[in-house]
């Protein structure tokens, strides 16, 4: 009776643990989950350098259209050493990224243009039902943070 009960206390603890461990993944923050996806090695680094991880870390919430490591290495690699050095400029790019509010994939494909933080609009079109943000194409929506969602898009964007 009593390894019983033991045994069911330890299934119980278990299942408290894997349920603490997702809560605390599902409240991670921007910066934080592009850190722990592991596929945003380059967007994390623009980020230090640009001296924006407080602010992607903050109360938001933003959406930010995130164009993963395979993205960046679509940039020739001395343009991309080049924006990483120029902190203004590469700001510039990143703020691009960023859109205030929470906008859901449900609410991305009702709009034209999106207005990001840097302060110019982002174009939206919709062909043949996916989603192209300045022509990035958007292949994954709605990772949701503690601070906003991420939508994971092909290619860096440049604002004009």
């Amino acid at each position: 009776m009593k390894f019983r009960s033991l045994l069911n206390l330890t299934v119980f603890s278990a299942a408290l643990a894997v349920s603490a461990a997702s809560y605390a993944s599902a409240k991670a923050d921007i910066v934080d989950t592009a850190v722990a996806a592991g596929s945003f090695n380059t967007l994390v680094t623009a980020v230090k350098a640009a001296d924006l991880v407080d602010t992607l870390k903050g109360p938001g919430p933003f959406t930010v259209f995130a164009p993963n490591d395979a993205a960046f290495a679509k940039v020739p690699a001395a343009d991309l050493e080049a924006l990483l050095k120029d902190k203004a400029a590469l700001g510039k790019v990143l703020t691009y990224h960023v859109v205030a509010g929470k906008v859901m994939a449900s609410d991305v494909v009702k709009l034209t243009s999106a207005k990001t933080v840097q302060g110019q609009d982002l174009k939206i079109a919709v062909k043949d039902g996916v989603v192209y943000v300045d022509g990035a194409k958007v292949i994954s929506t709605d990772i949701e943070t503690s601070n906003g969602v991420i939508h994971v898009i092909d290619s860096v964007v440049l604002p004009k």
